[in-house]
């Protein structure tokens, strides 16, 4: 069977930046599983495991439009202080700005607070070596609801 969307497929992965460095891993863990055509995974990696099956091994390398995105400048922004409810706040740490977005401070003066919205590998080449463990027809509820239920397809 091959990776089409709405099959489910099981990968192992390492990700590495330019310089090699291992960023993530699934090594030592379950493989990832995930519904394919959903958007479950970046473009380029859905675009490279298209068409694959159990056994493929292969290398993808992602370039920040088809990744996380380029940095962009409009994602940054000064907040007042105030807007952190007077807790202890440092550079590097990150908050939730609602609807699933996270963003991290970058910077903290005395009144206000800069958070970077960008996703911490917007702008980065993304250097993917992926093993193909398994690839199953998904559960009609998987596909409505948009992704995988578990290993078997069931919460």
């Amino acid at each position: 069977m091959h990776i089409t969307k709405h099959k489910v497929a099981a990968i192992h992965y390492t990700l590495r930046d330019d310089a090699g460095k291992v960023i993530d891993s699934s090594d030592g863990r379950e493989p990832l599983y995930y519904l394919h055509g959903e958007g479950n995974l970046i473009p380029g990696m859905e675009e490279g495991l298209e068409g694959r099956q159990p056994g493929d091994k292969i290398h993808l390398d992602v370039g920040p439009e088809k990744g996380y995105g380029l940095r962009r400048d409009d994602m940054i922004e000064a907040v007042p202080r105030s807007a952190f409810g007077g807790q202890p706040v440092e550079v590097g740490m990150q908050f939730s700005a609602g609807h699933g977005q996270i963003v991290t401070v970058v910077a903290v003066d005395p009144d206000t607070i800069t958070v970077d919205a960008n996703h911490e590998l917007a702008g980065q080449n993304l250097h993917f070596d992926v093993e193909v463990v398994e690839v199953r027809d998904a559960s009609v509820d998987e596909i409505a609801h948009g992704h995988v239920h578990g290993p078997g397809g069931a919460h």
